[in-house]
This record gives C-alpha cells, sequence and structure tokens, in this order.
C-alpha cells in the first residue's frame, strides 16, 4: 500500500486559515478605523460648528450690552418714578383727607351744639364739645353714623355742665374711628 503523508497539505490548509483571519482582522479593524475617523471627523465639525455659535453669540452680548444697561438703568428709573408717584398720592391723601373729616363734621354738627375738641390718634378721634339737650347729641350721633367718614362711633359720657348765660349746657365726649374715602374719591374724581 502506498502511503501518502497528508501532514503538508493540512499544514498548508492551517496556514491558509490562519492568513485568511489575520486578513479579516486587518480588514476588520481598518473599517473600524474608518468609521472612527468618519465619526471623529463629524464630531469636530459639530464642535467646531458650536464655537462659531459662541462666539457670535459673545459678540452679539458685547454688541448689545450698551443697550441691555441702558434698560436696566430706564427700568430702575422707573421704579424710582413709581415710588415717587406712589409718595405724591399718599400725601395729597394724607392732606385732603383731614380736610374732608373736617368738612364732614360741620356738615353733620346740628345747630345749638359746639365742638369744643378734637383729638386724634391714628384711625381713632375724639369729639369734645357742649349742647343745649341730650337730643342734639344724639341727632350728632346720628349724623356721624351715617357719614361714610366715621365707623363705630360711640358716645363715651354726656354730664349736665354748669350754666352760662342762665342755660344749663350737657357736656360730652365721643370716640369714632375715621375711615379713609380719600382713595375712593380720588378714583371717582
Amino acid at each position: 500500500m502506498l502511503e501518502i503523508n497528508l501532514l503538508p497539505v493540512r499544514e498548508a490548509k492551517r496556514k491558509a486559515d490562519v492568513r485568511q483571519q489575520l486578513m479579516q482582522l486587518v480588514f476588520a479593524l481598518m473599517v473600524t478605523a474608518g468609521g472612527i475617523g468618519i465619526v471623529q471627523s463629524w464630531i469636530s465639525d459639530q464642535l467646531n460648528g458650536a464655537r462659531t455659535r459662541v462666539n457670535q453669540m459673545e459678540n452679539d452680548i458685547k454688541k448689545f450690552k450698551p443697550q441691555l444697561d441702558q434698560v436696566a438703568a430706564f427700568r430702575k428709573q422707573k421704579i424710582e418714578l413709581e415710588n415717587k408717584i406712589d409718595i405724591i398720592d399718599g400725601l395729597d391723601r394724607a392732606r385732603s383727607g383731614p380736610v374732608r373729616v373736617l368738612s364732614e363734621l360741620a356738615t353733620r354738627t346740628p345747630d345749638r351744639l359746639w365742638l369744643t375738641g378734637i383729638k386724634t390718634k391714628g384711625t381713632s378721634i375724639e369729639l369734645k364739645g357742649m349742647s343745649l339737650d341730650n337730643e342734639l347729641v344724639a341727632m350728632f350721633l346720628k349724623g356721624l353714623n351715617e357719614s361714610p367718614y366715621f365707623d363705630q362711633v360711640d358716645l363715651n359720657s354726656t354730664l349736665l355742665g354748669s350754666a352760662k348765660d342762665g342755660l344749663k349746657l350737657v357736656k360730652f365726649s365721643i370716640n369714632a374711628v375715621v375711615v379713609n374715602r380719600a382713595a375712593d374719591e380720588v378714583v371717582k374724581g
């Protein structure tokens, strides 16, 4: 029988398989390197575009900075002017408030009733006066209760006072709360 040595064929086939696998590995590495190169190029382009936009925005910010500063100054000036207007309105209400309260007292005071003292503390007011009789004091209390400028009108005391020119006078004391109607009238006016 003939004997044939097949080892060199197997060895050659094994070398060919190793060479083929090595070529496939090199091809895969080249494709991977090419893919990485393409992705790196795309990322680099994106980064350059982003840098360009950032630089453009920084230039725009520098360009519009004076206008932004001017707007901030106008806003600050607007707030200051609004505060001044509020102060002026408050002073106007404070100026006209007592005048209207005194005018209301004058119109609600009946004849033969005299106010001898007015004391205010905050929104409360104390009225002292004299009258010919208790009925006039009651009319005065009713008038103050009907007034939009007074609230919580309360009679503290009435005393029979000393005679003056033969007349006996009734001394009285009234407490009330002054209601600020000046703001309502400014809106209506």
